[in-house]
C-alpha cells in the first residue's frame, strides 16, 4: 500500500513538473511571437527618410541639443530597435534586496510596443520569462528554474498603463521615436532640462530629461503608474535614474549604462535595473 501511494505521488509530481515546464515554454513562445510581430511591423514601416537638423530647428535649444547629439545627420529614421544588455537586477526594496546577474535581449518600438526577455541568475536560482506590451495588452510572466511561477500578471488597465510608461521612457534608446510630431511635444524645463510630453495615450506621459552641455543625457525621470510601494497600491510615483555612459550605434548615440528604479529622488529609491547596452540594431 505504501509503495502504491508513493508511486501515485511520484506520478503526480512528474505531471506537475511537466505542466510547469510546458507553461514556461508556451509563455516564451508567445513572447517570441510578439517579438516577431513587432519586427515585421518595423520592416513594413521602414522608409527612406533621414535625419536633417532642420527637423528640430523650431524646438527649444535644449531639445535641439539633445537631437543634434543623439542622431547624426543623414541617419535613416528608425523607430524600432533590438537590444542586447547585461548587468544586475535587484529584487526587493531599498532595505532588503537580492542581486541577480542579468543578461537580456529586447525589441522596442515606442510609444507602447516592447518585449523584454531576461535571464537572471543568483546561485542555483535562474529567473526567466518576459515583460511586454503590444496592441494595447501587457504582461509579466517569470519562473524560477523554468518550474516555479513567481509572476504571472496578465493584461489589466493598471498593467497596461505601467507598461506604456516603460516603453515611453525607454524611447531614449530610440531617439527617432522622440522627434516632434502629433502626440510628441517638447519644451524647455531649464537650461539643461527638456520636458517631453507623450500624449498618444489616454493618460499622457511626461518625461524630464537632464542633459550636459554636449546634449548627452545624464538623467531621466517621470511619474509612472505603479504599485511598487509599501501599500502595493497603483498610483503615480517617480520613476527614473541616471545615465553613466553612452555609445553610438548606426548613427544613433544612446545611453549604454543606466541605473533606474522606482521612487527616484526619494528615500525609497532602489536602482533595481542596472544595465549596460552591448548591442543595438535599428530596424
Amino acid at each position: 500500500m505504501l509503495l502504491k501511494a508513493a508511486t501515485v505521488v511520484a506520478v503526480i509530481a512528474l505531471v506537475a513538473v511537466g505542466y510547469f515546464l510546458w507553461s514556461h515554454r508556451r509563455a516564451i513562445d508567445e513572447a517570441e511571437s510578439a517579438w516577431a510581430t513587432i519586427a515585421a511591423a518595423a520592416q513594413q514601416q521602414a522608409g527612406a527618410a533621414v535625419f536633417d537638423p532642420a527637423m528640430v530647428a523650431d524646438l527649444p535649444e535644449v531639445a535641439q541639443r539633445y537631437f543634434l547629439h543623439a542622431i547624426a545627420p543623414g541617419t535613416p529614421l528608425r523607430t524600432t530597435v533590438t537590444l542586447r544588455m547585461e548587468g544586475q537586477f535587484l529584487l526587493g526594496d531599498r532595505d532588503s534586496n537580492q542581486p541577480y546577474a542579468m543578461v537580456a535581449r529586447q525589441i522596442l518600438a515606442p510609444p507602447d510596443a516592447f518585449v523584454w526577455l531576461p535571464v537572471m541568475r543568483s546561485g542555483v536560482l535562474t529567473i526567466t520569462g518576459s515583460d511586454g506590451s503590444l496592441d494595447g495588452k501587457a504582461w509579466m510572466q517569470f519562473w524560477i528554474n523554468s518550474l516555479v511561477p513567481v509572476v504571472n500578471a496578465q493584461s489589466t488597465p493598471d498593467l497596461v498603463r505601467s507598461a506604456q510608461f516603460r516603453s515611453a521612457m525607454e524611447s531614449i534608446w530610440v531617439p527617432a521615436a522622440l522627434l516632434p510630431r502629433d502626440g510628441i511635444a517638447w519644451q524647455a524645463g531649464g537650461a539643461d532640462k527638456a520636458i517631453v510630453t507623450i500624449s498618444t495615450f489616454e493618460n499622457p506621459i511626461v518625461l524630464e530629461l537632464t542633459l550636459d552641455e554636449t546634449g548627452a543625457l545624464t538623467e531621466v525621470v517621470g511619474l509612472r503608474w505603479s504599485d511598487a510601494n509599501p501599500e502595493k497600491t497603483f498610483r503615480l510615483q517617480p520613476f527614473g535614474g541616471t545615465i553613466e555612459a553612452e555609445g553610438s550605434f548606426e548613427g544613433y548615440t544612446i545611453p549604454t549604462m543606466v541605473k533606474v528604479g522606482n521612487l527616484f529622488g526619494t528615500d525609497g529609491f532602489l536602482p533595481f535595473f542596472q544595465a549596460e547596452i552591448v548591442e543595438a540594431k535599428y530596424l
